[in-house]
C-alpha cells in the first residue's frame, strides 16, 4: 500500500502529468489523450451507471467511440457471452452481487478491444470464495482474448497464482520484474525476499528416478515427487505461499500429500505463519489470516500438506561432485 502502483497505471492510461516516457507496443504516446491510447481500465471504484441496464453499461464506451448500432449490440453480445453474464443484460447495477457487477466493469473495459487492460485491485473488495472463482475466469478471459494485462495487488498469492511476469515496487521503485518462480525462489533484495518469505528447503537423503521426467525423493521420514531434467538433486525447495493445508484429507489424487503435525502458529496480519513438523523435518506455510480460519487448526492438531509439483524446484548436485 503506497508503494505508486496505482499510480504507475494512471500514468500508463495517461490520466496524471508525468516526466518520461510510456511506451505502447514499442511506441511512445505521451502526446496520445487517454481515449486513444487503446487502454481498457479497470479501476477499484467499479462506478457502474445506476441508471443503465448492463448492456446499455456495457455499451457505453463504444457508442462513445463512433460504432453504429448493429456493430454494438455485435460486440456487446460476445462480451455478455464471454463473461457468461447473458442473464443479467436487462438488469440494472443495484441489482447485482459483488461478483456480477464485477464482471460487468470488465466487460465494459474490454468492450473497446483495449492493446492494454490495467486492473486496479479488481478484487479486493470481494469475499475470499468470489474472489478466488474470478481470478480463475480473469485468467480464462486474459488467455482467451491474448491482451497485454497490467493487474494491481498487494496479495502475493494473487500475484503468484495471475502473473506471468511479476513486477514488485516499493515507493515508487520497481524493485525486481521476474517470473513468479524466479520473484520466489532468486528474489533481488532483501525486501523482496522479505514480502514473499524464504522457501522451504530441504536436503535429499536419496533419489529414484522415475518415467516421465520425475524422480522421488526421500527428504527425512517422507518422500516426494519432484521434477527431474537428468541430474543428481542435492536439495529441493518450495515457496511458503505454495504449500497448501488442510484438517482432513484432501480429496483427489494422493501425490506429495503429507501428514503432520501442527507446532507453531504465528499471525502477522493479515497473514498467518504456520509450522507443520512432517518426519524428521519442519516445513512452513504462509496464507491469508480467512483462509486461516477456514482451515480451523490449532498447535498440535494433526494436518494435511500438499505439495504441488509445479511449485517445487530442484537444486542439482555441482559439477566435480
Amino acid at each position: 500500500t503506497g508503494a505508486g502502483k496505482t499510480t504507475l497505471l494512471n500514468v500508463i492510461a495517461g490520466l496524471v502529468q508525468y516526466r518520461g516516457s510510456v511506451l505502447l507496443g514499442g511506441r511512445p504516446v505521451d502526446g496520445v489523450p487517454p481515449e486513444k491510447r487503446g487502454v481498457g481500465y479497470l479501476f477499484q471504484n467499479l462506478a457502474l451507471f445506476p441508471h443503465m441496464k448492463v448492456r446499455e453499461n456495457i455499451a457505453f464506451g463504444l457508442k462513445a467511440k463512433g460504432l453504429g448500432p448493429a456493430e454494438t449490440e455485435g460486440r456487446v453480445g460476445q462480451l455478455l457471452k464471454l463473461l457468461r453474464i447473458e442473464h443479467l443484460a436487462e438488469r440494472y447495477p443495484r441489482g447485482l452481487s459483488g461478483g456480477e457487477r464485477q464482471r460487468v466493469a470488465l466487460a465494459r473495459a474490454l468492450a473497446p478491444w483495449p492493446k492494454v487492460l490495467l486492473l486496479d485491485e479488481p478484487l479486493s473488495k470481494l469475499d475470499l470464495r468470489t474472489a478466488k472463482r474470478l481470478r480463475l475466469e480473469l485468467r480464462r478471459i486474459q488467455r482467451r482474448l491474448g491482451i497485454t494485462t497490467l493487474y494491481v495487488t498487494h496479495d502475493q498469492t494473487e500475484a503468484i497464482e495471475m502473473g506471468d511476469r511479476i513486477a514488485v515496487m516499493d515507493e515508487g521503485r520497481i524493485q525486481q520484474v521476474g517470473t513468479p518462480s524466479e520473484v520466489l525462489f532468486s528474489p533481488s533484495n532483501e525486501g523482496v525476499s522479505e514480502y514473499f518469505g524464504s522457501p522451504n528447503i530441504l536436503n535429499c537423503r536419496g533419489m529414484k528416478v522415475l518415467d516421465s521426467g520425475l524422480a522421488l525423493v526421500e527428504l527425512g521420514g517422507f518422500s516426494i515427487f519432484v521434477p527431474y531434467e537428468g541430474r543428481p538433486i542435492e536439495k529441493v525447495a518450495i515457496s511458503p505461499w505454495n504449500l497448501y493445508i488442510s484438517r482432513v484429507q484432501p480429496p483427489g489424487p494422493r501425490l506429495n500429500r503429507l501428514r503432520g503435525k501442527v507446532v507453531k502458529v504465528r499471525h502477522h496480519p493479515p497473514l498467518v505463519r504456520v509450522e507443520v513438523e512432517v518426519g524428521q523435518v519442519r516445513l512452513w506455510a504462509e496464507l491469508q489470516e480467512e483462509l486461516w480460519e477456514e482451515v480451523d487448526l490449532k498447535e498440535g492438531e494433526e494436518a494435511y500438506l500438499i505439495m504441488p509439483l509445479r511449485w517445487i524446484r530442484t537444486m542439482e548436485v555441482p559439477d566435480g561432485v
